[in-house]
């Protein structure tokens, strides 16, 4: 039992914004444990060069795919061609794909608040919704379809800087997480959510560049996440291992939500 506890291998994930940062980590981890990974982004070049990259891990592993999920409609037509191309199954989601806003108060604009809420939010739940059928039909009681939402642990605590648009849809999807998890139990589909500390992204890198010093000073265990960090949790999600947790918003931060 022990030996494949933790494994993944042959089963299908989808990771948005899968090209760069937070997601190509997700997307290589899987890739490395034996999952056939679609990499989706509205940015086509961006997950053309990470399934390049990543295939040369494991030839076929990994196909990219564009797509805005800030629209819903573009989140419907990645769903259908996903479930046509998959003969209809799909074992593991990961909506990672999201958006930032940083402007100070007086100023914050209506359009960070549409862009992190249709990004953040919406596109999370249309595609989840969209491809639900789909994960349904690749889940089993003992080994349930997954689900996994990557939030922030700006959505736990009140952050530093101006990202009230950015905070408060990572919040949302802390909570859209545990509803989700609550109506697609009975479908044997797990519902979880990842909520990262600092880590070296690209929606990151400004943030660190200006304030890494301070910002690990404020880490119990005094450093910055690392790849492996970010693969382990999801890919224990993702497998046997992780079948029984659902409704979980898991901080990964080196303690920094939980010990400040």
């Amino acid at each position: 039992m022990t030996a494949d506890l933790f494994s993944i291998e042959g089963k299908t994930a989808l990771v948005t914004g899968g090209g760069q940062g937070i997601g190509r980590m997700i997307s290589q981890g899987f890739v490395e444990a034996g999952a056939r990974v679609y990499v989706a982004s509205r940015k086509l070049e961006v997950v053309q060069q990470a399934a390049d990259e990543l295939s040369a891990i494991r030839p076929g592993s990994c196909i990219p795919v564009r797509a805005d999920l800030s629209d819903h409609d573009e989140c419907r037509r990645l769903a259908d061609w996903l479930t046509e191309r998959e003969g209809g199954r799909l074992d593991i989601l990961v909506n990672n794909a999201g958006a930032n806003w940083g402007a100070p108060y007086e100023e914050f604009p209506d359009a960070a608040w549409d862009r992190c809420l249709d990004v953040n939010v919406k596109g999370v739940f249309h595609l989840t919704r969209y491809l639900t059928p789909a994960l349904a039909a690749a889940a089993t009681p003992e080994d349930p379809a997954r689900v996994i939402n990557i939030g922030s642990i700006d959505g736990l605590h009140v952050p530093i800087l101006d990202t009230y648009a950015y905070s408060a849809s990572k919040a949302a999807v802390h909570h859209l997480t545990r509803v989700l998890a609550r109506k697609l139990a009975p479908q044997h589909i797990t519902v979880n959510a990842i909520a990262p500390g600092p880590f070296e992204s690209k929606m990151m890198q400004a943030t660190l560049d200006a304030f890494g010093d301070a910002i690990r000073s404020q880490v119990a265990l005094g450093r910055i996440g690392s790849p492996e960090d970010m693969a382990g949790i999801t890919v224990f999600l993702s497998s046997r291992a992780g079948a029984y947790l659902t409704g979980t918003v898991i901080p990964v931060d080196g303690g920094m939500s939980t010990t400040l």
